[in-house]
């Protein structure tokens, strides 16, 4: 007999299940009533031979067309002869068997008025599920079914890992992640966890395993072993018991294994587990390269009084930058109804330091501040609005850090995707600072309690005077922008379009910004 095929990679329904459908009114009349039993699609077929006509664990829908009318018959009183008809029966029946088929179910309608009963006999020997199909259900309603309840398991598969991943996620940021991760594993798949030092030492474990199948440890560990000693990704096994072992590599070289052991597979328990082994991996790693314990021991210092020079030698550089980010303004959908950026996520600025090339990040408000090691030069990211400082050593962290937050607020003003800060001298430097901002309160004076209009003159002045572009940026309506500009020239008393009144508010305005 040919090897049977693997069934395909669809949600599994159980025949059950399709059988408790009232509306469909199956019954199943040969073969095992194995609770267990899973179909994995429907598929209708009168060929005489339906083995290349499927790909294993489908239910076989049939009317009875391709049976020869000598076969279809009773056969005859009980007791005669009849060669033919188990022949033709049996050699049916062994073919759906041989092709993998879950089930097969027999239309009473209208071909046949009954089940040939050496098709129900063929069945039985083979231990196929037998279904009949009442004359007033139709193939197509079975179909519709069996997809009907493998959408429902695909829905509740998806559901079931998203809220693991979630679940195992939140497990990580406490501040006991590994032995949190593997209690949150080893719930979520209703087994056992254990985690596997370089030597093959266990480290953790959580869960247990039910009473009818409680030794798992010893061969779960031999398991481990094994991946270890052939440098394999994951390995699996089953025990005597039935129990199902599974064993993660966790990361390349480090030589930690996530062991899982579980009584009954589920169809979403490999990504759960590869979910955690990802997670692991992380968190391992980095105990096992100290990095993370150089960050805690800078911040303890830094926190005990010590100077920001003396620390940077344990992050790895002696020259920086300091990055300002924020997410990239979106354009309102419509200009009368302005819309708040959403802050950005942890996950989001995490992401967001990894890309730089650097785990030092802060999030504040709606900024992400990263310290970037000198000899990786920032450059822009998807989805983000960057200034960046000049190089420097850690002394001077908070200039660059002043720096970095004007840099991305000409970013913002001029949209670009990143502005560095220029070294360079300017003009306004060579005006001592409190006379310039003396001059730059008494000038915008009127304006000090109209935030509105501040910000109005601001974005329009950065923009060199584009009443659409203000409009876009600031998400109002283009006469809005008129009619503020229009009340800053009055309340003023100056006229913005003379460049030099420009020249000269702008001055003032990036002065009261820093």
């Amino acid at each position: 007999m040919p090897e049977q095929p693997a069934a395909p990679p669809t949600p599994s329904v159980p025949l059950a299940a399709l059988l408790a459908r009232e509306d469909l009114a199956l019954r199943q009349i040969a073969g095992p009533a194995d609770p267990g039993a899973v179909l994995h699609g429907a598929h209708t077929s009168e060929m005489a031979d339906p083995y290349p006509y499927l790909l294993g664990g489908e239910l076989l829908l049939t009317a009875g067309v391709h049976i020869p009318e000598a076969a279809g018959s009773d056969g005859g009183a009980p007791g005669r002869a009849k060669p033919r008809v188990g022949d033709y029966f049996d050699d049916y029946v062994s073919r759906i068997v041989a092709a993998g088929g879950a089930a097969l179910g027999f239309g009473l309608a209208p071909v046949h008025d009954t089940v040939p009963r050496a098709l129900v006999a063929a069945c039985e020997s083979y231990g196929l599920p037998l279904l009949e199909v009442p004359p007033q259900t139709t193939f197509a309603a079975v179909g519709r079914a069996v997809w009907q309840l493998m959408e429902r398991a695909r829905t509740a598969e998806l559901r079931r890992v998203t809220e693991a991943q979630q679940s195992l996620a939140a497990a990580a940021s406490r501040p006991d992640p590994v032995p949190s991760v593997l209690r949150q594993l080893a719930q979520r798949l209703g087994g056992r966890a254990v985690l596997y030092g370089p030597e093959g030492a266990r480290i953790a474990a959580a869960g247990r395993m039910p009473a009818e199948a409680p030794a798992v440890d010893d061969p779960l560990a031999s398991l481990a072993r094994l991946l270890t000693g052939r440098g394999s990704a994951s390995a699996s096994d089953t025990t005597p018991s039935g129990a199902h072992l599974a064993a993660y590599a966790l990361g390349a070289g480090q030589g930690f294994v996530l062991g899982v052991a579980v009584a009954r597979r589920e169809p979403g328990d490999h990504t759960i587990a590869s979910v955690a082994a990802v997670l692991l991996s992380l968190l391992t790693g980095e105990q096992q390269s100290g990095s993370g314990a150089a960050r805690s021991c800078a911040l303890v210092r830094l926190l005990l009084g010590g100077a920001p020079q003396d620390v940077a030698p344990l992050l790895g550089g002696d020259r920086w930058f300091v990055v300002h980010a924020r997410p990239e303004a979106r354009t309102a959908p419509l200009p009368a109804a302005p819309e708040r950026e959403d802050p950005p996520l942890p996950l989001a600025a995490s992401a967001l330091g990894a890309a730089l090339g650097s785990p030092l990040f802060d999030l504040t408000g709606e900024v992400v501040r990263v310290l970037v090691p000198a000899d990786r030069e920032p450059g822009p990211q998807p989805g983000w609005t960057l200034g960046v400082s000049a190089a420097v050593a850690p002394r001077q962290w908070p200039a660059a850090d002043a720096q970095a937050a004007r840099a991305l607020a000409r970013a913002r003003a001029t949209r670009g995707p990143l502005v560095r800060y220029g070294a360079r001298a300017a003009l306004a430097d060579l005006v001592p600072p409190d006379e310039a901002e003396a001059h730059a309160r008494t000038l915008l004076a009127p304006l000090e309690d109209k935030p509105a209009l501040t910000e109005t003159l601001r974005t329009w002045l950065s923009l060199h005077g584009s009443w659409d572009r203000t409009a876009v940026a600031l998400a109002v309506h283009r006469n809005t922008v008129r009619q503020r500009i229009a009340r800053c020239a009055a309340l003023l008393g100056t006229d913005p379009d003379d460049p030099d009144v420009r020249m000269e508010l702008w001055f003032a305005l990036r002065r009261l910004d820093q």
